[in-house]
């Protein structure tokens, strides 16, 4: 029997290139039995791609890997969960029109066979079992997966890697898309999972959760493993500036009280959507920053979305002074940009470049003579946003598929800024992304608030809706619990009662 503390993945002078970019170079790691492993590190530091490489997504460029002491070389992630080595990918892993079943056994039908049919009963009943077995009772896996919500769909992933009963499994930024019961859920399979003499590799980008879950830590920066740390060595700031290669302390969130203009810009009147709203309220003000907070299921985001007009909005409206803001295309000509929660599915498109992602704002902008569009200002325009913000890339060109989670937020902030947007609704915009890539968005968002622009900013972290709110709603059940103001400070026990 495998003693706890034996080594189970070894990794050797790990190399990944993408063309000219250097994503791992010379990764030196072992991952042993019984821990959890935190990886932590900047946008863009290798973390996902060096556990990805494990769990056969991508190859190496050069390198070696050992599984249980023999060579490890999977063609494919089918092939890694088949021999024991799964992963849950930061993104969307789930196909959305099959069903739920099908998700959690996908590439491992044969084994439902009755003859030459494949038994979807039985598929199903053995899915429903895998829910079951991590404590998930509310998804039916009968039904097509794409009628299930974000979160939902995350879960079934889960219970997908837990279905094979796995020797090692990666949490790739898995609890930026679950809510607290959800994250509960996934922390007790994994500690289950070191105590039963497994493995786990947790990545997040969230400092307190990794040093509260994980037993080791290991940094990474700029494909380089800067070094690993075990519990008892753990400390905030010597963390952050393994991380960053700078001392970076306390935290970077507003220190002012400044105020904002009694101007109303954005008016919700009685708004009732199908499902979350009912006769809903809100006013947001010019050079505000009106932070919405509660429990993930509360509908702050469809609030959002209702906000500019991507929810049917069945009775009241929302109004920019006598404009009503009915679809996306009415909110984008009166100067409104959404960030959505779900980045990758609604705010880019992924097959295109950054240029096409930051350009899709610009149309009128960068019209030249008549009806066509100038190539060079809209290289201008894409180019203008990748310097001022710092995206990491080689060109405008590079498609956005390639780039880390920070980097494609940059690119969705990049795509709103160029437009001049003057009122913005940001749903959980730092989800995924790491200290520095945050501390640039506090920035931009404070900068926007001293421009006289507004900001709805919609988030499931008490620390940021405190730390830069002018202004915070909490919600429960559609509706308003508690409002609360900057100068007289954020109680957060408060807070937490109005959300429960």
């Amino acid at each position: 029997m495998a003693e706890k503390g034996e080594v189970l993945v070894e990794v050797k002078n790990l190399n990944k290139n993408f063309g000219v970019t250097v994503a791992l170079h010379d990764v030196n790691m072992t991952i042993k039995r019984g821990e959890i492993r935190g990886l932590i590190g900047e946008n863009g530091s290798g973390k996902s791609t060096v556990t990805s490489i494990i769990a056969g997504i991508q190859p190496a460029t050069s390198g070696e890997m050992f599984y249980k002491g023999q060579p490890w070389k999977p063609k494919d992630s089918l092939e890694a969960l088949h021999n024991g080595i799964g992963i849950i990918v930061q993104e969307m892993g789930t196909v959305p029109t099959i069903s739920v079943a099908e998700n959690i056994f996908i590439g491992d039908y044969d084994r439902f066979k009755v003859g030459p049919i494949i038994s979807k009963r039985k598929m199903v009943e053995e899915a429903q079992k895998a829910l079951e077995n991590i404590g998930i009772n509310d998804i039916n896996a009968g039904r097509v997966t794409r009628m299930y919500n974000m979160e939902q769909r995350k879960l079934i992933e889960i219970a997908k890697t837990m279905a094979h009963d796995p020797e090692m499994f990666v949490v790739d930024e898995t609890t930026t898309a679950l809510s607290e019961s959800g994250r509960e859920i996934l922390y007790r399979i994994m500690r289950k999972a070191a105590d039963d003499n497994k493995a786990v590799v947790f990545i997040s980008h969230d400092l307190e959760e990794i040093m509260d879950k994980c037993d080791t830590l290991t940094v990474l920066r700029d494909g380089d493993i800067i070094g690993s740390l075990e519990k008892d060595e753990y400390d905030p700031d010597l963390i952050k500036k393994m991380m960053i290669g700078r001392d970076v302390k306390g935290d970077y969130y507003r220190s002012d009280i400044d105020g904002y203009d009694e101007e109303v810009v954005l008016k919700a009147e009685n708004i009732t959507t199908m499902q979350d709203l009912l006769c809903f309220n809100l006013e947001l003000h010019k050079g505000e920053i009106l932070g919405i907070g509660g429990l993930s299921e509360c509908g702050m985001h469809t609030l959002g979305r209702a906000l500019y007009g991507l929810e049917d909005i069945v009775d009241g409206k929302v109004t920019m002074g006598s404009t009503e803001i009915k679809t996306p295309e009415i909110a984008f000509k009166n100067h409104m940009g959404y960030v959505s929660k779900n980045r990758d599915q609604e705010s880019l498109v992924l097959n295109g470049s950054i240029g096409v992602n930051i350009q899709s704002t610009g149309y009128e902008a960068n019209r030249g003579k008549g009806i066509f569009i100038s190539d060079k200002k809209e290289r201008e325009y894409a180019q203008l946003q990748v310097d001022s913000l710092a995206i990491k890339c080689n060109d405008i060109f590079q498609p956005v598929s390639a780039m880390s989670g920070g980097n494609k937020q940059k690119v969705v902030f990049g795509k709103w800024l160029a437009a001049d947007s003057q009122i913005l609704i940001l749903d959980c915009p730092t989800r995924g992304v790491d200290i520095g890539v945050k501390a640039s968005m506090y920035k931009l968002i404070n900068d926007m608030k001293k421009q006289g622009k507004s900001i709805v900013l919609i988030s499931e972290e008490l620390p940021e809706l405190c730390g830069m709110s002018d202004r915070l709603l909490i919600m429960k059940d559609g509706a308003v619990t508690g409002e609360f103001y900057r100068p007289d400070g954020f109680d957060n026990t408060k807070l937490i009662d109005c959300m429960i």
